[in-house]
């Protein structure tokens, strides 16, 4: 069955580089210098913050067992991790709209290295902080950032569309190549070299700090609501009334916690799933592949998103019921393959389908994260951008935090038939979001041309 891992990743990379190689003059946008240098020291950034994440997450629990403590233990850990996100993320997103989106970068650089300088020590309290700290960077991570770039982009009065550039190129790169790199770095480090699992943290922390010295160095400052008058009590009242008020922005929220939800429940089931009677599976190799897969479909959403005449609220109801149907495949081999009793040897037959499908999921969420995120810079606000984005990563911590405290409560299959259901509904909530899209740009023309013959009428209630 090796050799069977080695088909899927090499046939992956082959398709990766043929899809980069093929790119011809449709699916490239003129652009200019200035474009050019901007996006790539965003990208820079971006790969030393995702960089600093990903080297972190190989060994979080093995450095935790290796101090000592029991699964429960380890799984209140991480449900701290999450709950922190939950609890402050909206209340640091408010504060990056008030206060500036560069500061919350640079709170993001310095709450994850005190998180990583955390792991050194083996006492319980202290190991908690540091999950606490990692779940407000976390919070700064998937908002603050893209917060700032939407709004320097903006700012710098560059082409919206050349918006989807940058977040495909950073998806590729962040979510892809960087995520495979920094997991062989980390092998590396803690195992070829012998430094111990607590290294890659310390790697982390060094690429965290590069991160803010040239955050710290080259960027301008941007903000959402600066009226002085509007604290964070006011900045929550804003966001929950733009959400409560515009039904695309409310569904854009659900559809996200939908699929992330789904998303972060499969990182901690796929392993069981794929070893259901102790198989010897190859983990790192196995992650690998899925992070090439991602790469796979950030590829095929750079072509996508800079389409002008394709609809990411199209594409994206497909993507969704894709989904959907490759985290059903454990619930449909359980039925129709003949489960194996055996404990250990190599992956099964119904795990090999299993895999296949795991890796056109990752796929889907590589196509899903800069498809979300030119959608987020089409209907949210930009005067509560990072409060909003927060706002919708309530419900997901919360579901997450649910699943971690009850996986060993309900069978696998239940999981995953309940994560197929999400990702169904978000593909029903995508076809109803570009329905009430394609009103409201009716009405909105309508309206252009109704003022174009009558200047002096009133504006239409949208």
């Amino acid at each position: 069955m090796e050799a069977f891992y080695y088909l899927v990743f090499g046939g992956l990379s082959v398709v990766v580089a043929v899809l980069e190689l093929s790119k011809n003059s449709r699916d490239q946008i003129s652009t200019s210098p200035a474009f050019n240098s901007f996006k790539n020291n965003y990208l820079v950034v971006y790969s030393l913050m995702m960089a600093g994440d990903w080297l972190q997450g190989p060994y979080v629990y093995y450095l935790y067992s290796q101090y000592g403590f029991n699964k429960g233990d380890i799984g209140r850990l991480f449900i701290a991790g999450f709950g922190s996100s939950m609890v402050f993320g909206t209340i640091v997103g408010s504060l990056a709209d008030k206060r500036g989106r560069k500061r919350a970068c640079v709170t993001y650089c310095i709450t994850y290295i005190l998180s990583c300088i955390t792991k050194h020590s083996p006492q319980y309290k202290v190991l908690m902080l540091g999950r606490i700290l990692g779940g407000i960077a976390t919070s700064l991570l998937f908002s603050a950032f893209e917060s700032w770039l939407v709004a320097e982009h903006n700012k710098r009065g560059f082409e919206p569309q050349w918006l989807s550039l940058t977040f495909s190129k950073a998806i590729f790169l962040g979510n892809g190549l960087i995520a495979i790199v920094s997991g062989l770095f980390a092998n590396m480090l803690a195992d070829n070299l012998g430094f111990g699992p607590v290294a890659p943290f310390d790697a982390a922390a060094c690429f965290l700090a590069i991160g803010m010295a040239i955050i710290l160095s080259s960027w301008g400052e941007n903000y959402g609501d600066t009226s002085d008058n509007k604290d964070l009590l006011a900045q929550f009242k804003v966001a929950a009334l733009a959400i409560a008020s515009d039904e695309k922005i409310a569904l854009l929220g659900a559809i996200q916690s939908l699929f992330e939800g789904s998303m972060y429940t499969f990182v901690f089931l796929w392993t069981p799933a794929l070893s259901p009677n102790e198989e010897d599976i190859p983990h790192g190799f196995i992650f690998a592949t899925f992070m090439l897969s991602s790469m796979l479909g950030s590829s095929v959403a750079s072509r996508l998103v800079t389409r002008p005449n394709l609809k990411v609220e199209s594409y994206m109801q497909i993507v969704f019921a894709i989904s959907a149907f490759t985290l059903l495949l454990p619930v449909l081999t359980t039925f129709l393959v003949t489960p194996t009793s055996v404990k250990g040897g190599s992956i099964s037959f119904a795990g090999s389908i299993q895999l296949l499908g795991f890796c056109t999921f990752e796929a889907c969420v590589g196509i899903f994260w800069p498809s979300i995120m030119k959608m987020r810079s089409q209907y949210v606000p930009e005067e509560a951008r990072s409060t909003i984005m927060n706002f919708f990563r309530i419900p997901l911590n919360m579901f997450v935090c649910v699943v971690l405290y009850n996986v060993n409560a309900f069978p696998i299959t239940i999981m995953f038939g309940m994560c197929s259901i999400f990702l169904f509904m978000a593909s029903i909530l995508q076809r109803r979001l570009m329905v009430v899209a394609e009103v409201h740009k009716s009405k909105s023309q309508d309206w252009t041309s109704t003022k174009e013959r009558d200047p002096e009428r009133e504006p239409l209630s949208m």
